[in-house]
């Protein structure tokens, strides 16, 4: 069932418990994770961590596991199947399920007692009505064709037989046109899977929908006390207000610029506006010295930006070829793709030798209009979705991040080969996300 009152129906259900947390390996999760971990760290509640990176490694951790805990917390994975089914649970077990993969299992969803859903409903998850999937077993009808009944004519046994024979053939054909119904129903409802609002918060090329960041720090705000929801932010650094975008794992969703396939660019920036509101709300200040944030505090900003990956960290050059969207746009795996980048770059006024070298190094004049000029000369190339909305990070005087860069900072760490396991890699880029 879906659970809508987040902070009396979850968090105050768990706050007294020992609770496990099955956590799916993409950013999206991870980001969710952090925030949640946050809220954990405050009321000193306690809890287990097992990353999962598949349905089997989430049946082994859950049968491991099983006997230590009555309540289960998923993130990014569990909604759109059969959790009783897979996981075959004790009865006092209960699984809160905060996920983005859709379709939503209907079996999760009208399950009253065991699963509870940390969805937002204003999502458009159009589960089909309880009565077109499920329907109560009848009671067998007993015939009433008694012994006893000796003094009966045999023309009223045959009258009475006849029309239990035809009631009988009418409900077989009820049902019929009933199972065939819900048929229709269930494959239209999950023929195409697609991911809801990020458990994190989502953003171009790289990550599902939009968020349990955004689902947990929204909820969890609405009825969290103030102190607790800023160390929410600031903990989670850019992420569950801008990590809190991307969910990538497979190659799913969009760390910049919800203009893939699973995210609509109108979805993405209702989603911009929603966090938008909450960077406003924690950056508001009085000017006077008593509520004056420390020089070293996280500072959250929104704004546009080019949709260049790391292209603050790399050289230009760099980022226009390993982006998706310039790489796709430009064809850069053929010659004319090469040659129409050097055309690009002539245009927008920008030497090889500096688009070269790193961004930081380049000549200060040409960085100071580099965003408008490089806008104006992507639409003459036909891209015109290169300036997307975002968010930034400053700690102090050090080096800005945009949501995007600590991103992919994250992805590679979590998908590198290097670290060993991968519980290792997954608890480095967890690790990552604090500052």
């Amino acid at each position: 069932m879906f659970v809508s009152d987040f902070r009396k129906e979850f968090y105050e259900v768990v706050q007294s418990q020992r609770v496990l947390l099955f956590v799916a390996s993409d950013v999206d999760a991870l980001c969710a994770c952090k925030i949640l971990q946050a809220l954990f760290q405050c009321d000193h509640v306690q809890y287990t961590l097992v990353p999962v990176s598949g349905w089997q490694e989430l049946e082994t951790a859950f049968l491991e596991h099983k006997e230590q805990f009555r309540y289960f917390i998923l993130i990014n994975c569990g909604a759109n199947v059969d959790l009783l089914d897979i996981l075959q649970p004790d009865e006092e077990a209960v699984f809160f399920v905060c996920d983005t993969h859709r379709p939503v299992n209907v079996v999760n969803v009208y399950s009253d007692t065991q699963i509870r859903l940390l969805i937002k409903q204003d999502d458009d998850l159009e589960v089909p009505a309880y009565e077109d999937i499920f329907r109560d077993e009848e009671e067998d009808e007993e015939h009433s064709g008694n012994e006893g009944d000796e003094g009966s004519e045999p023309s009223e046994k045959r009258t009475r037989l006849e029309e239990e024979i035809a009631a009988q053939t009418l409900k077989r054909r009820q049902r019929r046109e009933w199972e065939a119904r819900r048929r229709d129903v269930l494959f239209d409802y999950e023929q195409y899977e697609y991911h809801g609002t990020s458990v994190g918060t989502d953003g171009c090329g790289h990550g599902p929908g939009h968020t349990m960041g955004a689902t947990i720090l929204e909820q969890e705000q609405d009825g969290a006390s103030q102190p607790r929801s800023r160390l929410c932010v600031a903990r989670g650094r850019a992420e569950p207000l801008g990590l809190s975008w991307v969910k990538r794992h497979s190659g799913q969703g969009c760390p910049r610029g919800g203009s893939c396939c699973f995210c609509s660019s109108v979805k993405y920036v209702t989603d911009v506006g929603v966090l938008q509101r909450h960077v406003s709300r924690h950056s508001h200040r009085r000017e006077d010295e008593a509520h004056a944030l420390s020089v070293d505090c996280a500072r959250i900003s929104f704004e546009y930006d080019l949709r260049l990956a790391l292209y603050q960290h790399w050289s230009l050059h760099d980022s226009l070829c390993n982006t998706c969207y310039t790489a796709a746009r430009f064809k850069l795996w053929s010659l004319h793709g090469q040659k129409r980048l050097q055309e690009f770059l002539a245009d927008v006024g920008l030497p090889l030798k500096q688009v070269k070298q790193k961004f930081q190094s380049m000549d200060v004049s040409l960085k100071e209009n580099l965003r408008e000029m490089i806008e104006e000369s992507a639409n003459k190339f036909g891209m015109k979705d290169m300036r997307v909305q975002t968010f930034s990070v400053h700690f102090g005087f050090k080096h800005k991040f945009l949501a995007s860069d600590v991103v992919f900072a994250t992805m590679s760490l979590m998908e590198s080969p290097e670290h060993g396991s991968g519980t290792d890699s997954f608890t480095q880029a967890l690790d990552s996300l604090s500052r």
